[in-house]
């Protein structure tokens, strides 16, 4: 029998999640709860049974190694009697399910929310959908990129006049999976009062809209539609990209007394009172005469001896690093965010570690991404099945 996995915290230790997601969204809510201790057992369809099982790339790659370390796995044909009655059983000593099927998908396959609070009326379900659980759009499958474009950003990202541009990261996505992951936790902490679970859920549409956050509360609260803004802030400069000797660094100037400081740190005092850059809205209104004079200063030198420079004057700024050179920052390193795990086939590997520490009980990774089914023994033992039944649901086909 395979042995049980070390866990990685004793955060979220007596917690047991049950793992219905694949591609990034439900995946990344079970990842958080899998870091920090909570015994994820990821449920897969046996091979051959789902049509889409490639969607999230090869099981020994980058991306599902990142998303699914942690973990246990469970092979369970959830189209079948059989798998499904395995299913409610797993439910009935669960603390959460979490899925992202389409809401009609899991109403078919009868794992609604009313239908598993029936077995555990304590089941925490979260849900994650393209769209929400009702309306209009209720059925439509949703990817990342639609919820960018929905929610707006693609409109507020990239150059001015450019046309819509997509964020290089996943960020609707994850924002979801991280806000399924948030709503598990209160309705936790609320369980410990009431005694019941209740169903959490949250979608792409939803969590790409909240984040945009200020840019979406700028047209809510004064009907402004924010335009694209490149590499500046949308309302204060000089905050954003400038071109220095070898490349491109940030500037953050965000007050009165960050811009006395530039001034100072570029021998140009004489900008401080100028009647078009004294105050933030001078700056604002002036912001293409005043980067046609800060370019010509800042390429006059190389980016390490600007950032050098203005950290002296204490003048917010940094880098600009391309993926292969973020780790290597002195600060990156010390906060330890490349981690590394033993994979059997891979060897040692790092991947991305959690971005938020707790004192006492903080988040590790203890395990690479298990292979289909490699803990389905064990699992099922755990469950109460003895050795006849798992190897009679094995013949079925069901594990």
């Amino acid at each position: 029998m395979t042995k049980p996995r070390p866990r990685a915290s004793s955060a979220l230790g007596n917690l047991r999640v049950l793992d219905l997601t694949r591609v990034r969204a439900g995946p990344t809510c079970c990842r958080v709860l899998a870091d920090f201790g909570a015994d994820v057992i990821k449920i897969e369809a046996p091979e051959g049974v789902d049509p889409n099982e490639n969607m999230s790339g090869p099981r020994h790659g980058y991306d599902m190694q990142n998303l699914h370390r942690n973990k246990r796995s469970l092979t369970l044909n959830l189209k079948k009697p059989e798998g499904h009655a395995v299913l409610m059983k797993l439910v009935e000593t669960a603390d959460v399910v979490v899925e992202n099927f389409r809401p009609d998908v899991k109403e078919r396959l009868g794992i609604d929310y009313n239908a598993l609070r029936k077995v555990n009326p304590r089941i925490i379900l979260a849900s994650i959908s393209g769209f929400g659980q009702s309306g209009p759009y209720r059925t439509r499958a949703g990817f990342d990129q639609i919820a960018q474009g929905m929610g707006g950003l693609m409109w507020i990202t990239g150059l001015p006049g450019q046309g819509p541009v997509r964020a290089g990261a996943a960020v609707a996505d994850t924002t979801a999976g991280l806000y399924a992951a948030i709503g598990v936790l209160v309705a936790l902490h609320e369980r410990a009062t009431s005694g019941e679970g209740q169903w959490v859920h949250t979608s792409l549409l939803e969590a790409q809209i909240a984040l945009c956050d200020f840019q979406a509360a700028r047209f809510l609260v004064d009907g402004q539609a924010p335009p694209q803004a490149g590499n500046d802030h949308p309302y204060s400069t000089p905050m954003g990209v400038l071109p220095t000797k070898d490349g491109f660094i940030n500037i953050g100037v965000g007050g009165e007394g960050q811009w006395r400081n530039l001034c100072a740190a570029l021998a140009r005092e004489d900008l401080a009172d100028h009647a078009d850059f004294a105050t933030q809205d001078q700056r604002f209104a002036n912001r293409p005469k005043l980067k046609a004079v800060l370019d010509p200063i800042f390429q006059r030198e190389t980016s390490d001896y600007w950032l050098k420079r203005l950290e002296e004057f204490h003048v917010p700024a940094g880098p600009i690093y391309r993926m292969n050179e973020v780790f290597d920052d002195p600060q990156v390193r010390h906060l330890a965010l490349a981690q590394p795990v033993m994979h059997p086939v891979r060897g040692e590997i790092r991947l991305v570690g959690e971005p938020v520490t707790l004192s006492r009980t903080p988040a590790s990774l203890v395990a690479a991404i298990p292979e289909k089914g490699e803990h389905t023994d064990a699992i099922l033992s755990e469950a109460g099945f003895d050795h006849e039944t798992i190897a009679k649901l094995k013949a079925q086909q069901v594990v």
